[in-house]
């Protein structure tokens, strides 16, 4: 059998076969633990990952540890502020280059109409509402209401009525009275 026809992955060294071992025996515990920490089992992953790939980059001096477990584990952790810092970082770059829609302020007549409108009965503010602004034609709200066209045009009447006294009816010169 050659070195071409093993399954298992070839081994160059002690130290690789060492670490190896170190790996599989903490990703899955140190998985878990930065999914605690992180909350998404992905980015969980790829920071451990990240860390146990510092730490092979250092395994000639992270071997000799009492925990090198806790080295990687140390490592991860920072990854993950380091991740959130720069997350934080973008979002408030990206909100100061948005441009924050100028809404106007409402029109003072605007706010009057929905305030008067509000004092309405439920049908009179409907037949107005779907007649005056919706355009709606009275035979319409009448099938809709299922009430006769003259019903809706007496709702309508009294809406008016209601809506004039309490907006003030203008005047010749134009003049709220």
């Amino acid at each position: 059998m050659s070195a071409l026809d093993r399954t298992e992955p070839l081994v160059e060294s002690q130290s690789e076969a060492e670490f190896a071992a170190f790996y599989a025996a903490h990703f899955p515990s140190l998985c878990k633990q930065l999914y605690a920490y992180v909350g998404d089992r992905g980015a969980a992953q790829d920071l451990v990952q990240e860390a146990f790939a510092r730490g092979w980059a250092r395994w000639s001096t992270l071997h000799a540890y009492d925990e090198p477990a806790a080295w990687v584990r140390t490592v991860a952790l920072r990854l993950a502020v380091s991740r959130w810092r720069r997350a934080r970082r973008s979002l408030a770059f990206l909100a100061g280059q948005r441009e924050q829609p100028v809404v106007p302020p409402p029109d003072p007549t605007h706010v009057a109409l929905v305030a008067a409108l509000a004092l309405l009965p439920s049908k009179q503010r409907k037949a107005i509402v779907l007649h005056y602004l919706a355009d709606v034609p009275i035979a319409e709200i009448a099938a809709g209401e299922r009430v006769a066209e003259g019903t809706v045009k007496s709702w309508l009447h009294r809406g008016r009525t209601a809506l004039a006294s309490e907006l003030g009816e203008p005047t010749v010169d134009g003049r709220i009275r």
